[in-house]
């Protein structure tokens, strides 16, 4: 097992892996999400993986990819209110659906810790949706709070 930087041959793997979090999203949010559809294309990936404020990190095991963390570099500076500072935001979390229970998110989440606190980070923040139960309670489980809620007023119906 390895934590370790995204690759450009890692693309395959993490589009299945994309696919798989859309699945999931889509079932939660159908008026929102594409079943079959991935937030990346290849060419995304390829610059995401290229831009150091945009670390993608993956969980290895015998030369496949099992996970992955999409993370990026918020900074905070002289936004009226706020306090400067900088948050690492994770956009993405996914483990494998065939390799799950297995503590590879809880893994990669702690990776991810230690990077934003090497990095000099004030915190990590990520999203889940509502109806998205089992990330919350896994998140929750991590140790995360909720620090804000957002909220919507559907006005069409797909």
């Amino acid at each position: 097992m390895i934590i370790r930087r995204a690759k450009i041959s890692d693309i395959p793997d993490i589009n299945r892996l994309l696919y798989q979090v859309c699945a999931v999203h889509a079932a939660v949010r159908p008026d929102l999400f594409r079943t079959g559809g991935k937030k990346y294309t290849d060419a995304e990936i390829s610059e995401i993986i290229a831009d150091d404020s945009r670390p993608i990190f993956v969980y290895e095991e015998s030369g496949s990819v099992c996970g992955y963390a999409f993370c990026i570099f918020q900074r905070h500076e002289n936004e009226g209110a706020l306090n400067d500072l900088v948050t690492l935001y994770v956009d993405d979390l996914c483990v494998d659906e065939t390799c799950r229970a297995r503590g590879i998110g809880r893994a990669l989440y702690r990776h991810v810790l230690a990077f934003a606190e090497s990095a000099g980070c004030y915190n990590v923040m990520l999203n889940v949706w509502a109806g998205n139960e089992s990330a919350q309670r896994f998140y929750e489980n991590l140790g995360l709070k909720i620090q804000k809620y957002g909220m919507e007023t559907i006005l069409k119906r797909a």
